[in-house]
């Protein structure tokens, strides 16, 4: 999931008119219109709410569906405000258009757990103008004051006489009057929709039944199927090739050149695999620079690196006076590995080429970045390049890169007709943008009664920040404050921090996985505090809570966890408890969990998990099931992180290729869980991210409480496990 600033949210409504007979309601960041366009649509489509003749409310969703639920909460938000009958609402996914990407920089991007913080409030205020606009034109048809008219389920009612009107027959009226300057939202009391658990998801039925179509379910009259053959060496480029056994394969239509490689187009995806298959032993690659790099020699570059002192993304008191100075000091270093996204629905992309037009069908999180990768590969004017988002089968941050897109808009060129490219799980594999190796250094220092006085951290890491915006870090003084997220804004009640960050690249593809930078400090931070905690003779759990006396959010949510899961009662016999905390993307997850670690007589440890609770705030609630859905399934996905999954490097490939060898949790080892909600008034933060950075703490403190083992490195494998 990729980060993005703290959003601007000075929206202002506008409203116009659809052809055809529909009232359009939009968010525009700029003066507020004074008038309603008429028929002919004189202002510029920047578009969240239709309303039809019928009776039908279509909200456009510039964020797109990966499971997420943002199909359901962005227009909850409107029909709130709307009073507009929920069985009537209707959903379109919109392409590229800049004005959609307000707060992003004009970027359209599912991101960053930030779909309901970013659009929370313009969707309320289109609602309500849409509502203000509708009790207008019904008070102006009865010759009333709108005053004396309410609204419910889509209707305009004049209680004093009995009289109503369907939204949908205000339509032509409605769009011929003013806009309103200002506009009043509901209090919460006045509520119908919002915070209601009895809101059926709008995209469950289509996923159910089968009409949801997703990137590969596209079909395109004439169309071809593609693979792409890459070079197993990161930064390898083709050297020769000979097509002469891969085009006679049943099938196979041509052999193209691409960015990525070479490009076997074929009638469906059973001959272009062949054909890849056939190609695969006719290529010579040029390896280049990394072809003998390996895991351990990356290992040892960030451990030099982190022999040095970092710039300073926090620096509270004197942290290296305090730990000269205390009676105990400690130092740790823990290691996390490069993690593949592992989307069940693997890349793809659908594009047709023409002389004048470029239409690109696929599952993205980033419709900006998809057009101006489309514009690039087909080398056609913007305006003339179109993007059809679709259903994601997962997304976790890799949909926001556009190697797939340039795929399959190059492949398509090149026949003139139009391509699927699609990946098999090997190419995904090995060929993804990682969740960073990482490196880190802590340290603490403990006064005579136990209690930390002194914490530093030293994190070495590539940067997203600089990967995304070359030169960013110049402007920032060497921070990256996506990689620092979850550690510089340590919550803990202790006088002397200090959080350093120290950029290191080698050369492996790295991206936004789910959770970002806040995935290894939710591990790394909570793991090191119950060793501090331990190291003071304090029961973890109740030094957070001391130590959170000055945040009492995080106190609560804290406290929350613990009573649900019963911290205060004796363990089951076999089990032990962990807990941990953080603050990401908004929003404050504790997470605690039971486990047991059996010891078969091969004398390999395996760990189980039997309980997982969770408490959130994740402030004004939208959807409660979205939320419950989002920390259950971040949970799981930051579980197989921490028990399961490992990309490791073997001369400059990746050495895993399939789940055999790079496993998921499955449903028969997915723990009991709960989640509880914290109820709170603050702005919403985002819920698709922080329970996935949590998790691993959580897990890591109870291995040890079970074990006495610490856990300093990810995934936690039997052999850290053993006596």
């Amino acid at each position: 999931m990729t980060r993005t600033p703290t959003l601007d949210r000075r929206a202002f409504l506008t409203v116009t008119a659809a052809a055809g007979g529909g009232l359009l309601v939009g968010n525009y960041l700029g003066p507020l219109q004074t008038s309603l366009a008429a028929a002919d649509g004189s202002f510029e489509p920047n578009i969240w709410v239709r309303i039809d003749a019928d009776d039908t409310v279509r909200v456009m969703l510039t964020q797109l569906e990966m499971g997420q639920g943002v199909m359901t909460a962005m227009p909850m938000l409107v029909a709130e405000e709307l009073d507009v009958d929920w069985d009537r609402i209707a959903t379109e996914w919109v392409g590229a258009d800049s004005r959609y990407g307000a707060g992003f920089g004009g970027q359209q991007i599912t991101a960053g757990s930030n779909s309901i913080r970013a659009y929370w409030r313009p969707l309320r205020e289109a609602g309500a103008a849409a509502r203000q606009v509708l009790v207008a034109a019904a008070a102006a048809e009865w010759g009333v004051a709108a005053e004396e008219c309410s609204t419910d389920k889509g209707r305009v009612q004049h209680e004093p006489t009995g009289r109503h009107l369907r939204y949908g027959a205000l339509v032509d009226r409605a769009s011929r009057l003013p806009v309103p300057a200002e506009v009043t939202l509901k209090e919460p009391d006045a509520f119908k929709l919002l915070g209601r658990d009895e809101v059926g998801r709008l995209d469950i039925p289509e996923k159910v039944d089968g009409r949801a179509g997703f990137g590969i379910d596209v079909q395109r009259p004439d169309m071809l199927v593609a693979r792409v053959l890459r070079c197993p060496v990161f930064g390898g480029k083709v050297a020769k090739y000979d097509a002469t056994r891969a085009t006679a394969v049943t099938g196979v239509r041509d052999v193209v050149p691409v960015s990525a490689g070479l490009a076997v187009v074929a009638d469906n995806y059973w001959a272009a695999s062949r054909g890849l298959q056939a190609l695969a032993d006719d290529v010579t690659w040029d390896e280049g620079p990394l072809a003998d790099l390996t895991t351990a020699e990356i290992s040892r570059r960030f451990r030099e690196k982190a022999e040095q002192p970092g710039a300073p993304a926090r620096n509270d008191g004197d942290a290296d006076a305090a730990l000269a100075g205390a009676a105990t000091t400690f130092e740790r270093v823990f290691e996390v590995p490069y993690l593949a996204h592992a989307t069940m629905e693997p890349m793809n992309c659908t594009a047709h080429v023409q002389a004048e037009r470029c239409d690109v069908w696929l599952p993205t999180q980033g419709q900006t970045a998809t057009h101006g990768a489309a514009v690039a590969a087909s080398g056609l004017p913007p305006d003339q390049v179109f993007v059809h988002p679709t259903y994601m089968g997962g997304g976790f941050g890799r949909r926001g890169e556009v190697d797939f897109v340039t795929d399959a808009v190059e492949a398509s060129k090149a026949v003139g007709r139009p391509v699927k490219v699609v990946w098999s799980r090997e190419d995904d594999m090995q060929h993804d943008y990682y969740r960073p190796y990482t490196y880190v250094r802590m340290w603490a220092a403990l006064d005579a009664d136990g209690t930390p006085v002194a914490w530093k951290q030293r994190l070495v890491q590539p940067s997203l920040l600089e990967r995304n915006r070359p030169g960013a870090l110049a402007g920032t003084r060497g921070i990256d404050f996506i990689s620092v997220d979850g550690a510089a804004n340590l919550p803990y009640d202790i006088p002397n921090i200090r959080v350093e960050y120290t950029e290191l690249d080698p050369g492996i593809p790295f991206g936004f996985w789910r959770s970002v930078g806040a995935s290894v400090n939710g591990y790394v931070v909570e793991a090191f505090f119950d060793e501090v905690a331990a190291a003071g003779g304090h029961d973890p759990y109740e030094l957070r809570r001391r130590l959170l006396r000055n945040h009492p959010r995080h106190k609560a949510v804290l406290e929350l966890a613990a009573d649900k899961h019963g911290w205060s009662t004796p363990v089951p016999e076999g089990r032990a408890r962990g807990i941990s905390i953080l603050e990401c993307f908004g929003t404050i997850v504790a997470i605690a969990a039971e486990v047991s670690v059996s010891s078969p007589a091969d004398g390999d440890a395996a760990v189980h998990v039997h309980r997982m609770t969770c408490a959130v705030d994740a402030g004004w609630t939208v959807h409660p099931d979205t939320i419950r859905g989002q920390m259950e399934g971040g949970m799981i996905y930051g579980l197989t992180a921490a028990l399961k999954s490992e990309i490791t490097i073997q001369k400059g490939r990746v050495a895993q290729s399939n789940f055999h060898d790079y496993p998921m949790v499955r449903m028969n080892e997915a723990p009991e869980i709960a989640v509880h909600i914290v109820p709170s008034t603050e702005n919403p933060g985002g819920v698709g991210e922080p329970s996935t950075a949590v998790l691993p703490g959580a897990l890591a403190n109870a291995v040890a409480a079970a074990t006495g083992k610490r856990i300093y490195r990810m995934p936690i494998r039997p052999e850290m496990l053993r006596a």
